[in-house]
C-alpha cells in the first residue's frame, strides 16, 4: 500500500504496531489517515483508540477504516468516533485511492450542534 500510494504522489507514513501509530500522529498532521482495526503482534488492541486519538490532535484530519475484521457495530461506533469511511478488505488499491481523493477533496461536514 505504500509502494502504491506514494507511486501515485502521496507522501506516506506507515506503523505496523499502535504505539508506532499513536507517535507518528502526536508528531504530525495528515489531511489522511488509512487505519487497520487490528495492528501488531497481539491483534486484540482497540482498533478504534487511533480513530479517537487521530481525532483528539487533528480533528480534521480525514479517517479510512480498512479491515477484513469489521461489524455493522463496528462501523458504527467508527462513524460516531469520526472515521469518514470504513472499506472491507480485500480493496483494490486503485478504489482505496479513489476514496482516500474523495475525502481529500470534499470538506468536512460540521458537527451538528448539541442538542
Amino acid at each position: 500500500m505504500k509502494e502504491y500510494f506514494s507511486d501515485n504522489g502521496f507522501i506516506v507514513d506507515t506503523a505496523s504496531e499502535i504505539e508506532e501509530a499513536e507517535r507518528l500522529i502526536a508528531q504530525n498532521t495528515y489531511k489522511v489517515v488509512i487505519h487497520d482495526l487490528r495492528m501488531g503482534p497481539t491483534k486484540d488492541q482497540d482498533g478504534l483508540r487511533i480513530v479517537r486519538l487521530v481525532h483528539e490532535y487533528n480533528p480534521e484530519t480525514r479517517i479510512v477504516i480498512l479491515t477484513a475484521y469489521g461489524s455493522s457495530e463496528i462501523e458504527d461506533e467508527a462513524r460516531l468516533l469520526g472515521a469518514d469511511a470504513f472499506l472491507r478488505k480485500p480493496q483494490p488499491l486503485s478504489q482505496v485511492a479513489q476514496v482516500v481523493r474523495g475525502l481529500i477533496e470534499s470538506p468536512r461536514r460540521a458537527a451538528p450542534p448539541p442538542a
